[in-house]
């Protein structure tokens, strides 16, 4: 697909496209939720391997958790510091998680809000996004958009004024909560220390 514009991103993503977009770590491959299928297809990605659901606010966050009235209150101490940011939070998913977000079932949903302003903005319009690098699964992340467009014919992909600059960035670290405590699952951008 050629590259598009904002607008034309956020219309894409509506119709139920699969697109990509600029983010703080690596751009993202993006749909709908009830969509999430096209990734997985798109990126030959293993079912063991869950999306993560972007949202442009920290208030979009939390409908698509369960948890206690002190679980929150942990996690929102943590979305507070952190979000806008380079952090994924994985915890107990609500009902509001289409099923395809998540093949194998293990109801348990990534979170994060972007430190982006073309990310936010598209993810105000379009509502929460499944989302993950854009790439072939154990290939690197691709870094521009035009990359993107070329890798990926069938992905709507965000013309962005920086998008001939090389942007290497390191993915966002993936903590998961455990019920008392934090376990880190991928280091990143945040250092999990920092977390304590």
């Amino acid at each position: 697909m050629p590259n598009v514009d904002l607008n034309g991103a956020i219309s894409a993503a509506l119709n139920g496209n699969p697109i990509s977009f600029p983010t703080d770590t690596v751009p993202a491959l993006a749909t709908l939720p009830a969509y999430a299928t096209e990734i997985f297809a798109i990126k030959q990605r293993s079912p063991d391997k869950p999306l993560i659901l972007m949202v442009g606010e920290v208030a979009d966050l939390w409908q698509f958790t369960t948890g206690t009235d002190r679980e929150r209150e942990i996690w929102q101490a943590v979305a507070d510091r952190y979000f806008p940011g380079a952090l994924t939070l994985v915890l107990p998913a609500s009902a509001a998680i289409p099923a395809v977000m998540n093949p194998l079932g293990n109801h348990t949903i990534g979170l994060r809000v972007p430190d982006c302003e073309i990310a936010r903005a598209i993810l105000r319009q379009t509502g929460a996004l499944a989302t993950t690098s854009a790439n072939l699964s154990g290939e690197p992340p691709l870094l521009t958009m035009s990359e993107i467009g070329n890798r990926f014919p069938q992905v709507f992909a965000l013309q962005s004024d920086s998008d001939d600059l090389p942007t290497p960035r390191l993915p966002s670290t993936v903590i998961q909560w455990h019920g008392s405590g934090w376990k880190l699952l991928r280091q990143g951008g945040i250092e999990f220390s920092d977390l304590d």
